[in-house]
Order: C-alpha cells, then sequence, then structure tokens
C-alpha cells in the first residue's frame, strides 16, 4: 500500500539537501516520490546480475551478486532502448507494482558525450531529441520515479560553441517541462558535473540557463570518483550561487564508485571502491548508485579495450574491495 504524499515534501527535501532557507522554485511542489514507495528499485536486469547469472562458476561471482547485484541502481535509457516510451513505462510499471522508487538516466542528448567521446552519440537533431524525451516522460506518466538528466550535458560546454550551447539549453528546458506536464510523480535531476570539473558558480548559471528553476534539483558525482563529503560541499556551493537567481535546490549525488574517492581521473582508474548504496539524506537529499560499478567508462585505464557501459567483472571485484 502506498504511504499518503506529505504537504510540504520539497520544503522538508530542501532542508535534508543542506538546511537551505531559501525555498526552491516552482514544481519543486510536485508529489515526493519518495513518500509514495517503500524504498529504492533494483533493476531485475542489471549488468552485475547478468554477468553473475551467467557465470555462476566464477571466484568472483557470488562476492558481484552479493555486493553489487541486489544493490539498487539506476538505469540508463538511450538510443539503444528501442521505443523509449514502452521502455520507460515497462521500467517503471514493474517498480511500481513492488511498491519501489525507480532511478532513470535520460542520456540520449545530441552530440553527447562531446568532449571525451567514449560515450558518443545521442539523437541525431532537435526534433528527434524533443520527440524521444516527450515519449520518456510520458512513458512514465503518474508512476513515481526519479529522473537524472543528461548526464555531461553542462560540464562538456566548454568544447561546443554558442550556438551549441543555447540549442543544447533549450532541448534541457524543453525536457524539464515535459516530465513536469506528464510525469507529476517524477523528480528530475539536472546533471550539474562533479567536485573536480566545474567551478560552483560557472555551474550556477549554466544550471540557472538551461532551465534548473523548473526542475526539482540537481544530480552531482555522476559517474565519477569525488568523496560524499567533496560533493557535499560542492553542492551547496553551487547553492550559494543560485540564491542570487532566487533559489536553491535539492541535490542527489551518485556513491555508486565514490568509497576511496578520486585519484584525478575519471576514465576506469585503479583502486577505486563502491560507496554508500542508495539512501535517503547523507549530505544530500539522496545518494544514490547512478553507475553500475564494474561497468566501463571506456576504451582507457583498467578498461583498455573496453566500450562504455561494458561490464568488466575483475574491475567490479576489484572495485567491492577497493583495490
Amino acid at each position: 500500500m502506498r504511504k499518503p504524499v506529505r504537504a510540504a515534501s520539497a520544503l522538508l527535501a530542501g532542508l535534508l539537501a543542506g538546511g537551505l532557507a531559501l525555498l526552491p522554485a516552482g514544481p519543486a511542489y510536485a508529489a515526493d516520490p519518495t513518500t509514495m514507495t517503500s524504498g529504492f528499485y533494483t533493476d531485475p536486469d542489471n549488468s552485475a546480475l547478468r554477468w553473475a547469472a551467467a557465470n555462476p562458476g566464477d571466484g568472483r561471482a557470488a562476492a558481484i551478486r552479493t555486493s553489487l547485484a541486489h544493490t539498487p541502481a539506476a538505469r540508463w535509457f538511450g538510443n539503444w532502448s528501442g521505443d523509449i516510451g514502452t521502455a520507460t513505462g515497462a521500467y517503471t510499471g514493474r517498480a511500481d507494482s513492488q511498491d519501489k522508487l525507480p532511478v532513470l538516466v535520460a542520456y540520449n542528448i545530441p552530440d553527447r558525450d562531446i568532449c571525451a567521446g567514449q560515450s558518443g552519440g545521442g539523437a541525431g537533431s532537435r526534433a528527434a531529441y524533443e520527440s524521444w524525451i516527450a515519449a520518456f516522460a510520458g512513458g512514465i506518466g503518474s508512476r513515481p520515479a526519479v529522473v537524472v538528466l543528461e548526464p555531461d550535458a553542462l560540464g562538456h560546454e566548454s568544447c561546443m560553441t554558442a550556438g551549441q550551447i543555447a540549442e543544447r539549453n533549450a532541448m534541457l528546458k524543453y525536457a524539464i517541462a515535459q516530465f513536469n506536464a506528464k510525469a507529476p510523480h517524477t523528480w528530475v535531476y539536472l546533471d550539474a558535473g562533479n567536485a573536480g570539473w566545474v567551478g560552483a558558480s560557472a555551474m550556477a548559471q549554466q544550471l540557472a540557463a538551461a532551465g534548473i528553476s523548473g526542475a526539482h534539483g540537481f544530480a552531482l558525482n555522476v559517474s565519477n570518483y569525488f568523496t560524499t563529503d567533496q560533493n557535499s560541499s560542492y553542492g551547496n556551493a553551487v547553492n550559494s550561487a543560485l540564491r542570487s537567481y532566487g533559489y536553491t535546490k535539492p541535490f542527489v549525488i551518485d556513491t555508486s564508485r565514490n568509497g576511496n574517492g578520486s585519484n584525478g581521473q575519471w576514465c576506469n582508474p585503479a583502486g577505486r571502491r563502491t560507496g554508500t548504496p542508495s539512501r535517503l539524506g547523507g549530505g544530500a537529499e539522496m545518494l544514490l548508485w547512478i553507475k553500475m560499478p564494474g561497468e566501463s567508462d571506456g576504451n582507457c585505464g583498467v578498461g583498455t579495450g573496453s566500450s562504455a557501459g561494458q561490464f568488466l567483472p575483475e574491475a567490479a571485484y576489484k572495485m567491492i574491495y577497493g583495490y
């Protein structure tokens, strides 16, 4: 049975994100999906679980199954997902049937990963993206969900022209508007990089230009390794800068691979460790496993020879123990 939606849920969420006094702007007062569900959803088809099921005799399988495969984590959706409305509808429908809160990542913006290129691709045009993201939101519909919107989309502005940035901002604003209109029980977090990338004031400006006022909040450390404390401090600094726009926003932190912090490398660095499993609070509105530990960042580091998103059992196994 679902719990009733709390009145003033967004205000409480804002307080969780650091005790900030300003009220969040606009649709942050939508229904709180965390009070409509009984915990986070575990993807029954995640890459760690698939590998463990296919390799039951491997000595690493038990640890991967226990420590990774059954930990709630996000599912990423892009141009590999088939009909996107059907895909998001099926995924959130399964979560809803179990009274669990799913975390989805929308990752299909044109010129995706334009700086690094390891995860290049995305929709072929603005029109194609807008059609895709509208169907994404429509597939979720009235079910409770969390959506992380377009990892790296703002962090990669340094590799884009002014015209490309303006078009990207228009697409992100359109995406936020679609979720507000079609998915009223979804909290959307616009990706805002990490503590070691773009300065807090610059990121606040980029978030404002991309329409963060209409989103529930922003996401930090997606697919990266900076500690929860570092990202919490950065998120609070971004919010301090957002005050000049008249609002602050809750934020979430990807803790899937930040147990040992960052060594300054972003692409399959050695010696990293899994972090705090998905939970409410903990220095942010939520700590979430957004990138599944063991999935490659690309053809680099300890993942040399792999492609982005490929599950690497040895990397996963070492990340469980931090070596």
